[in-house]
């Protein structure tokens, strides 16, 4: 059986951080893996933590040396992963309990070294217990397959779903940016011309939190972007500007609906 390196950043997470472990700690595919970073949390998180390390041998925490931020608390947890795939989860979030399983197969039966999945998104007070994921929730649907090109416009690969091949990729870590570290890991698998196919099924649990207004959270969408395209994909100027203007409308369309 395939093992799967689930990679977690923890920044005071003490409320929400045991529904996330326990999420993967009750998944049916047992031969995993939980590499945690604490990003220096001050809320007893680590305590948390090492609670859990002693009860099953399969949660492998480390506190990073230095406040270094998500993207750099996944690098630390990627370096010493051993698994045959590298799959992320926040520390808010949650698997379903047939998620790594699912994957794995749907994984080892096509070819692309990328995968993902549908997902669950919910109330940011989502209990974490119940199973009942309406009304309050709704399905963000993974396209079958996405490209380089779609991703440059919108990032379609809920990092809570994502998953990689190392046996196919080598270890991969995320660029060292100050955001959206993920969605450029993504685009550096991709660049290539490699696709990321997704599997219908829901099988994760995200908790939608409210990060500013909506006007502010576009302007963080141009800036952010924009340092993406040209500094990490080295973009020319129009080709840069046309994704943009791509990524722009889509998250407009998205507000709407």
């Amino acid at each position: 059986m395939s093992l799967v390196s689930v990679v977690m950043p923890v920044y005071n997470s003490a409320t929400t951080l045991g529904a996330a472990i326990r999420s993967v700690l009750t998944q049916t595919q047992a031969d995993l893996e939980l590499l945690i970073t604490d990003d220096q949390s001050t809320d007893g998180s680590m305590d948390l933590l090492m609670e859990f390390a002693r009860q099953d041998k399969r949660v492998l925490p480390e506190s990073a040396p230095e406040r270094g931020g998500a993207g750099r608390a996944r690098n630390l947890a990627i370096n010493r992963a051993r698994g045959d795939y590298v799959a992320f989860l926040d520390s808010d979030d949650m698997w379903l309990p047939e998620k790594a399983e699912r994957q794995v197969a749907f994984a080892e039966e096509g070819t692309a070294p990328l995968t993902f999945t549908s997902y669950f998104k919910m109330d940011a007070d989502y209990d974490g217990e119940s199973t009942d994921f309406t009304p309050n929730g709704r399905v963000v649907h993974a396209r079958e397959h996405v490209d380089y090109r779609a991703m440059l416009v919108r990032d379609h690969i809920g990092a809570l779903t994502a998953m990689y091949d190392r046996n196919v990729l080598g270890t991969k870590l995320m660029p060292e940016m100050r955001k959206r570290q993920d969605y450029a890991l993504w685009l550096s698998i991709m660049r290539d011309g490699t696709d990321a196919r997704g599997l219908a099924e829901p099988l994760a649990v995200y908790r939608a939190h409210q990060a500013g207004s909506l006007s502010s959270n576009k302007l963080s969408l141009v800036r952010y972007n924009w340092e993406l395209y040209r500094e990490h994909e080295r973009l020319s100027v129009p080709r840069a500007t046309w994704a943009l203007a791509g990524a722009v409308w889509q998250s407009l369309h998205n507000s709407r609906i």
